[in-house]
């Protein structure tokens, strides 16, 4: 009896060990596609992500494969992983992960997987990062973002936007209005990611280390978005 007894607690701990290999495999995966998105993208000058907002970023998210479907009412769901940079440091934090929902009404039938990247530009970027979640549009205003290496920004995100947004889909790269849509916290991944609770003011602020299984991602995240000289 006691063998036995010995046996199934052994059998739980290998079983709960896989479960939580499992669990943290999506999120691995998500981080691993993210930085595939930014590669991709970086990788067609004539399209990509202009640098001088690169250099100023304060905070990236990046949405691979994000669904979309409609039959009259519409309605979009993604899950990524973002990262915020620290000053006056400029290094950037460990990821959290992160979800993004949004709706719309109208006449339209489909569906598509859309990748999103949305750059913070601004300390309230920081700021709105730290909430449980927020309405882009509403409680952090964004633009559209440009494309093009060179491409020069409109007035809006130095005078107000706090995040500049873009989609690709189908191979194609373009700003996206994104206005309404709601960006919110994963706790459940996030702590799957770290094995256990972490406020996400302690990561982003820099006061968590990544794991091992995020350092490709961030490493792309720095090679790109390098801080203004």
């Amino acid at each position: 009896m006691k063998r036995l007894h010995t046996a199934i607690c052994a059998l739980t701990m290998v079983t709960c060990s896989l479960a939580a290999f499992a669990d943290k495999s999506d999120q691995v995966e998500r981080l691993n596609n993210a930085k595939s998105v930014l590669d991709e993208i970086m990788a067609t000058p004539d399209k990509a992500i202009p640098n001088s907002i690169l250099s100023n970023a304060y905070c990236v998210i990046v949405i691979p494969s994000m669904k979309k479907a409609a039959f009259v009412v519409g309605g979009q769901y993604g899950r990524g992983v973002a990262t915020c940079r620290n000053t006056p440091s400029g290094k950037w934090s460990a990821p959290i992960m992160i979800k993004l929902e949004g709706g719309s009404f109208g006449f339209q039938i489909g569906g598509q997987s859309t990748d999103l990247v949305l750059v913070g530009m601004n300390a309230r970027s920081g700021q709105d990062m730290l909430k449980n979640k927020f309405k882009i549009g509403g409680d952090a205003a964004a633009s559209a973002g440009p494309v093009g290496r060179n491409a020069q920004a409109g007035t809006d995100w130095k005078l107000g936007a706090e995040f500049l947004t873009w989609s690709r889909s189908k191979g194609l790269f373009a700003g996206i209005d994104l206005n309404g849509d709601v960006l919110s916290q994963s706790d459940s991944d996030t702590r799957e990611l770290y094995g256990v609770n972490v406020p996400f003011e302690t990561i982003l602020k820099g006061q968590q280390a990544a794991p091992k299984e995020a350092m490709p991602f961030l490493r792309t995240v720095s090679k790109y978005f390098r801080a203004a000289q």
